[in-house]
């Protein structure tokens, strides 16, 4: 006899190396579950991502215990083929451009390029090099200066690619930026300044417009299609799915960051506004919500980088074994003792780095009235929670020990939570799901992401 179950929601990750697939029940009930996960490569190699993505239900089901399921809706996230590709181009760096920059990264989108002023010829050809999935232009406060935002538009018009093009600029030059794509293939998106006035950023309006033509016009890896077609919900970018997750939580449970290291990066989103101290000394405005992606601290894709940023010598006093035994061996999950005990290592010079490149740092300046002391960046010094998700924090043996370390090794300027931190483990590592999953259901996605972390 075969054995069929019903399931609410299917959530599928197709990653760049791995396809998840979660199930979900009971989701309209005050205490929906988790079923159960299954995985398989990603086979955008093999020219359709439908071969992972069946392989990973194929493998749900063997977990399940079941032959087969059926399922009410399927909610996808996907950051196969190299994720949602952008380029962002504004007026001021430190102003505009950085606040363009922070809306693309907390969507979830991997920047390859961004400009300050007017474009040069080398910035076209590497647009066109690129060849990104979508591109925002922004410049100017409200009513200030126009002619960069709209100078730069002319050019990226004139290339005749045919690229979704967002303009988060001065509202002064909505109407010319029209005019300047029409007749052009760009679906053009127009929104509220990510800067409208000095000293203020306004981020989220562009942020979910770059998630809404992620879903419409990028199916940029084989067979995505296809996959359109069975999705009957959204289609986010996953980094931006955690970020969404995040943010729900931060909203229940108060400040938080959550890490994500992987095989090519390390993703870090907090979401805080930091201590009133800090904020009366700050240099210039932070989001409440802010992602950074390192992309060169991967711990497979990327390991040989950190390695070097240990140093070998440093590595071999730390393991038990050959060091150049491990990193010729190496695996995207590690299946024995001295590997895991590798990947741990690998995975807290990660941590550590990226959350320094994350925060933000006390500057102490020296005049003719004494010392001032001014902040510049993120002030996670409010944080109350340290969430670990993705392969190596949701599995390793010592992650809440690798999390604990976040603030034992402050020992300067930077503005790091305090030990009082305390850590949650994304122990059925779902919040990507999660968050594509609270677009409909809010409700049940917080509370699934709570039994995940294993708070009541």
């Amino acid at each position: 006899m075969k054995f069929k179950m019903k399931i609410n929601i299917l959530v599928a990750e197709i990653g760049s190396t791995t396809t998840v697939v979660n199930a979900f029940a009971d989701i309209h009930s005050d205490r929906p579950r988790f079923l159960g996960q299954g995985q398989a490569p990603t086979s955008v190699s093999e020219g359709d991502v439908n071969i992972g993505l069946q392989g990973a239900i194929e493998d749900l089901k063997k977990n399940l215990k079941i032959d087969d399921f059926s399922y009410d809706e399927m909610l996808a996230t996907s950051s196969a083929a190299g994720g949602l590709k952008m380029t962002v181009h504004g007026l001021v760096y430190d102003m505009t451009v950085r606040a363009a920059k922070e809306a693309a990264l907390g969507a979830g989108a991997i920047i390859h390029k961004v400009t300050g002023g007017k474009l040069r010829r080398t910035d076209l050809k590497n647009i066109m090099e690129i060849k990104p999935n979508l591109i925002l232009i922004a410049g100017g406060v409200d009513y200030g200066e126009r002619e960069t935002a709209l100078y730069n538009a002319e050019l990226i018009a004139d290339l005749d690619i045919d690229v979704p093009i967002i303009y988060a600029g001065n509202i002064e030059n909505q109407d010319e930026i029209v005019e300047i794509f029409k007749g052009k293939p760009n679906k053009l998106y127009i929104v509220e300044n990510v800067y409208p006035k000095i000293d203020q950023l306004n981020i989220e309006p562009t942020r979910s417009v770059i998630q809404e033509a992620f879903e419409e016009h990028i199916i940029h890896a084989p067979g995505m299609s296809r996959v359109r077609e069975l999705v009957t919900g959204p289609i986010i970018p996953t980094p931006g799915a955690v970020m969404e997750a995040s943010k729900l939580l931060q909203e229940n449970i108060g400040d938080l960051i959550t890490l994500d290291v992987g095989g090519a990066t390390t993703d870090v989103h907090s979401v805080t506004e930091g201590s009133e101290e800090i904020n009366r000394i700050l240099i210039s405005p932070e989001p409440l919500a802010k992602r950074t992606v390192e992309g060169d601290l991967g711990v497979y894709v990327n390991m040989r980088n950190i390695v070097e940023r240990i140093g070998k010598e440093e590595l071999q006093k730390q393991l038990d074994g050959d060091v150049e035994t491990l990193i010729e061996t190496h695996k995207p999950i590690p299946d024995t003792p001295l590997a895991i005990q590798f990947v741990e290592i690998l995975t807290l010079e990660a941590v550590l780095t990226a959350m320094n490149r994350h925060t933000g740092k006390l500057r102490h300046l020296y005049g003719p009235t004494g010392k001032k002391t001014l902040a510049e960046g993120k002030d996670l010094t409010n944080i109350k929670w340290i969430i670990g998700t993705g392969g190596a924090l949701s599995r390793l043996p010592k992650r809440v020990d690798i999390l604990k370390e976040i603030a034992l090794r402050n020992k300067g300027d930077y503005l790091l939570p305090t030990p009082e931190a305390q850590i949650l483990i994304d122990n059925h590592y779902i919040m990507a799901s999660l968050g594509v999953l609270s677009k409909r259901y809010p409700e049940a996605a917080l509370n699934l992401m709570k039994q995940s972390l294993m708070i009541e």
